[in-house]
């Protein structure tokens, strides 16, 4: 028979690099379950997050099963539905709370926010209405080969994010996700927990990182 004290801890080996109690005291947000989303909420899930909020009005259509992970018999459903339960297949103990519609500038959100929308004039729309609210604000834009997270968890971060708006008109032709890869997502949601894993253990986050994979080019804006 085993002992309990012989029963192997999921966390063992993050113990060290995610506070599990922290973790567990805070309910998180991921509006958008789309490339960078559904693999943020993965993330959270294999790390230990106890309280999911998934935002997402849509459903899963076959390119969605190459650029964000999805499974064949996810076609047609709502990708929060879908996404909810690969999190399920991870820890069923999971609390989630499904909100299957376009985020809505009155909505509750959790104490960290991760902003995983395909448009500028969304996410600003969103963080003017989250941001005075949440703690924790990360942010990944993704073109190609091209990923870039911001995060806000301070003055200093709050303003430089609220500079990197920019008119839609500014923008490249078509949704950021419109030229994307599962392992590019991959690395854009990677990097937007390890930002969340620094704000949980008191550790300052990097508030504008560049990665250009192409061209092996990794830039980070610095405080002034």
């Amino acid at each position: 028979m085993t002992t309990s004290e012989e029963v192997p801890d999921r966390f063992s080996r993050q113990q060290d690099l995610v506070p599990q109690g922290r973790l567990s005291e805070i309910t998180v947000t991921v509006i958008g379950v789309g490339a960078i989303g559904r693999q943020v909420a993965l993330q959270l899930a294999s790390i230990g997050a106890r309280k999911l909020q998934l935002i997402d009005f849509d459903t899963v259509d076959l390119t969605n099963i190459t650029t964000q992970g999805y499974l064949r018999g996810d076609i047609g459903h709502p990708k929060i539905i879908a996404t909810a339960a690969a999190i399920s297949g991870i820890d069923p103990s999971i609390e989630l709370e499904l909100i299957q519609d376009r985020f809505r500038p009155k909505q509750q959100v959790g104490e960290a926010v991760f902003c995983c929308v395909d448009s500028i004039a969304a996410r600003a729309a969103i963080w003017r209405a989250v941001g005075p609210r949440c703690s924790f604000w990360a942010d990944g834009r993704m073109l190609g080969e091209v990923i870039r997270v911001l995060t806000a968890s301070d003055p200093d971060s709050n303003w430089h994010y609220r500079d990197t708006f920019f008119d839609q008109a500014d923008a490249h032709c078509g949704t950021c996700t419109s030229k994307s890869t599962i392992y590019a997502a991959s690395i854009a949601a990677g990097m937007m927990t390890h930002q969340f894993t620094r704000w949980l253990r008191g550790l300052s986050t990097d508030r504008d990182t560049t990665l250009n994979l192409l061209a092996a080019e990794w830039t980070l804006t610095e405080m002034l």
